[in-house]
């Protein structure tokens, strides 16, 4: 199953906000991180990562990945996406995918804190659930019911 981004997220992709992602380690436990982040495509998400970084093996080992941005002017303005890693980008094609990110966020042309021996993979995201939640959320069906 695969989810869509309406306009909205769309926008919230393409600028460059910082997202939370997140992965899950093999003890089940959640590792999350700031990160720079693009629409690929119209249906797709992407990001860049090291070979050897730890989300970079995690989502090697379970595909399942969660990304999640509030807005800096309404922080209950957010916007969950959880999904799964659709493919792994590597070579120099993930170095350019990087140097785009740095164009983005910094204006800069080029990537420049590449380690010596360092080798970028650029993770493509396919939506499987996208949530635009504005103020307090509402309690699911069966749960309380405010008072009037």
């Amino acid at each position: 199953m695969t989810a869509t981004f309406d306009e909205a997220v769309r926008a919230r992709l393409r600028a460059p906000n910082i997202w939370y992602v997140g992965t899950v380690f093999a003890d089940g436990a959640p590792q999350v991180s700031p990160m720079w982040v693009d629409l690929e495509g119209e249906g797709e998400l992407t990001f860049n990562t090291s070979v050897g970084r730890v989300k970079e093996e995690n989502l090697r080992r379970d595909p399942r990945v969660y990304l999640s941005h509030a807005d800096a002017a309404d922080p209950f303005d957010r916007v969950q996406i959880s999904g799964v890693v659709a493919r792994f980008i590597e070579g120099e094609e993930a170095h350019e995918r990087m140097d785009r990110l740095a164009h983005k966020y910094l204006g800069s042309e080029r990537f420049e804190w590449l380690m010596p021996g360092e080798q970028r993979v650029a993770v493509i995201v396919r939506p499987v659930k996208v949530r635009h939640i504005v103020g307090v959320e509402r309690f699911r069906p069966g749960g309380p019911v405010p008072a009037v």
